[in-house]
C-alpha cells in the first residue's frame, strides 16, 4: 500500500489527516487453546471517545498520529512505539481510510482526548471477554425461533 495508492483510492483525505491506531490484544483459536497476538487497528472516533469514557476494551493502548506518518511511498511504518513482533488488522487500507474520515467529521473533540504523536494508556484495559479472531459462528436448526401457526395468517 503506497501513500499515492491510498489517497487516489481515498480522494478526500489528505497526509495531514489525523487517526488513531490502537494495540489490541486478540486470540487465535487451534483446537481448544486460545493463544494471545497483539493487532494494530485503526480506532473510529465514535469507539474512541466511548474508549476513553471508561468502556471495558481489549486495547491496551490508543496511538494518535497522521495518515503521512504511517503511510510511505511504499509501506505502511508503524510508529516506533508499538512492538516489534505486533501484527496489522485485516483490511488496514480501507479501516485506515474509513477511521480517519470519522476524524473529520470530529476532529477537534478527538485532538482533545488524544494530541497527535502521543499515547493515551487509561483505557480500561480488560481481557475477561476474549476477541477470537479466526472464530466461526454455526447456525443450526435448534437456533430458529417457533412462532404460532397463526404469526402470518389475517385473522
Amino acid at each position: 500500500m503506497t501513500t499515492t495508492q491510498l489517497l487516489l483510492n481515498a480522494p478526500d483525505l489528505s497526509a495531514e489527516d489525523y487517526v488513531v491506531l490502537g494495540l489490541a490484544t486478540c486470540y487465535l483459536k487451534e483446537d481448544s487453546d486460545f493463544h494471545p497476538v497483539q493487532i494494530v487497528e485503526p480506532i473510529p472516533s465514535a469507539a474512541l471517545e466511548s474508549l476513553v469514557k471508561g468502556v471495558p476494551t481489549s486495547y491496551e493502548w490508543a496511538y494518535a498520529t497522521t495518515l503521512g506518518q504511517l503511510v510511505s511511498e511504499d509501506s505502511v511504518t508503524l510508529p516506533s512505539e508499538f512492538p516489534k513482533d505486533v501484527q496489522i488488522c485485516d483490511d488496514f487500507a480501507e479501516r485506515l481510510t474509513a477511521a480517519a474520515r470519522t476524524y473529520r467529521a470530529s476532529h477537534e473533540p478527538a485532538k482533545e482526548l488524544v494530541a497527535t504523536g502521543t499515547v493515551y494508556r487509561d483505557l480500561n484495559y480488560s481481557l475477561e471477554r476474549k476477541r477470537v479472531l479466526n472464530s466461526e459462528r454455526l447456525v443450526k436448526t435448534e437456533d430458529n425461533v417457533k412462532q404460532h401457526e397463526y404469526t402470518h395468517r389475517v385473522l
